[in-house]
């Protein structure tokens, strides 16, 4: 059993933190490319954020399983949490593990917060692409109703320009 100190698990929440930092930055940037109408943009930063946000999941993995070995190594349960094994760290040590975990939950608050708002950018930005596409061509397009009364549309199949001559 490999004995995890505390140092250990500081470490993974700064790093934690840098991540966190970093996907909000890319999402604030996200936002303002949406705010300027410059598609580009936004879609090498969707890539930017994919990548980050795989990179901030690794990160989490492995803080996660520090935790759990620091809950091992003092004879908790692996699933304990890192506020709930603050009393095995030395005290000195406590108040700076606490405003990490409270970092780490103030952003990842904020994470969330500004993607769902991103999100509902990219789907209204969506939608008026497709309701203007309807209004040029609106025999492009034909709607259809799901099961649960949503109403989705599709593009029609355009009309073959090829003709055979005979």
């Amino acid at each position: 059993m490999t004995i995890i100190h505390w140092e250990f698990i500081a470490a993974c929440l700064r790093e934690e933190l840098s991540d966190y930092g970093c996907l909000l930055s890319l999402f604030e940037q996200q936002q303002q490319h949406l705010f300027e109408r410059n598609p580009s943009a936004v879609l090498q930063l969707g890539q930017e954020i994919e990548d980050q946000a795989r990179r901030l999941g690794e990160c989490r993995v492995r803080r996660e399983q520090a935790v759990s070995a620091f809950a091992e190594s003092h004879g908790q349960p692996r699933n304990s949490t890192l506020r709930s094994l603050l009393p095995f760290v030395e005290a000195d040590a406590r108040p700076l593990l606490e405003a990490l975990i409270t970092e780490v939950n103030v952003l990842l608050h904020r994470v969330r917060r500004t993607s769902r708002h991103n999100h509902a950018l990219l789907a209204r930005a969506v939608a008026m692409h497709q309701e203007t596409l309807q209004l040029l061509r609106p025999n492009s397009f034909s709607r259809t109703y799901s099961p649960a009364g949503r109403v989705a549309v599709a593009a029609a199949h355009p009309p073959s320009t090829l003709r055979a001559a005979g």
